[in-house]
């Protein structure tokens, strides 16, 4: 299986290049913890091929060509010279093998969002346009059992189910999206919400919590917007290509 992953044809310029944007843009928002988090997008019909990033590699000097291509059966990975971090592996390739709707899998360890993963009671309330464009679609795993490896990782993947973000108590946040900018587009406004609400939090005064029908109505609002992440994400880009052009290479 090793040789055969290796001898697989590669064509995937397009979503290499948009998954090292991520990488780049994430280290530009700070999103990021030391080489400590991966990036992963499917590409194949059954999700199972997927990109990632190399093992201890700084997300702000990722480039299209660093990015492994990996076979979510193929556990023989593990045993090259090359092999990705084994949480990554772990983690990424389970939800891979079952999740083909999760194109785009984005696990980091941003400050807001690990600082919601600490609390006691780490849901969300709709507090705003923000932490409401996210209502009824956060899993909350509060059932850490360690950095993720084998059944960890297992247990996680029906944990997150068909939601589109997940707190992963005591641990950070995961992200998905059909398409790298809608993943990226979610890790963003998630992390804008968790910092309006620990903020808040940190005010000591009283929340204005918005009812469900509000927050239900904002959450379908935000679904009207239509291609706003992508136009988000291609505006990111744009800076890329004159600041850090390097990263389609």
């Amino acid at each position: 299986m090793a040789d055969t992953i290796r001898n697989m044809p590669d064509n995937f310029t397009v979503e290499r290049q948009d998954l090292a944007a991520a990488f780049r843009l994430a280290a530009r928002h700070n999103f990021h913890e030391s080489v400590a988090n991966h990036f992963s997008l499917a590409v194949s019909e059954d999700g199972r091929r997927f990109l990632m990033n190399p093992n201890c590699m700084h997300f702000s000097r990722i480039k299209a060509s660093d990015l492994m291509l990996l076979d979510a059966d193929d556990p023989e990975v593990m045993t090259r010279e090359d092999a990705p971090d084994p949480t990554a592996w772990d983690i990424h390739g389970a939800i891979h093998r079952q999740n083909p709707k999760a194109t785009c899998v984005m696990h980091v360890h941003s400050k807001y969002a690990t600082v919601l993963a600490t609390l006691k009671n780490p849901t969300l309330p709709p507090i705003d346009q923000n932490t409401m464009r996210f209502y009824g679609d956060i899993a909350v795993d509060s059932h850490f059992g360690g950095m993720g490896l084998g059944e960890e990782a297992e247990r996680m993947v029906a944990c997150l189910g068909d939601k589109s973000v997940m707190i992963m108590g005591n641990h950070g946040v995961m992200v998905v999206g059909d398409t790298v900018a809608r993943a990226f587009d979610n890790l963003y406004y998630f992390e804008r919400a968790a910092e309006t609400y620990i903020t808040a939090l940190m005010t000591g005064q009283e929340l204005a919590i918005a009812s469900d029908a509000v927050a239900r109505q904002t959450f379908q609002d935000w679904k009207v917007e239509g291609n706003i992440a992508d136009r988000h994400f291609a505006e990111l880009c744009a800076i890329l290509d004159v600041e850090e052009p390097d990263y389609k290479d």
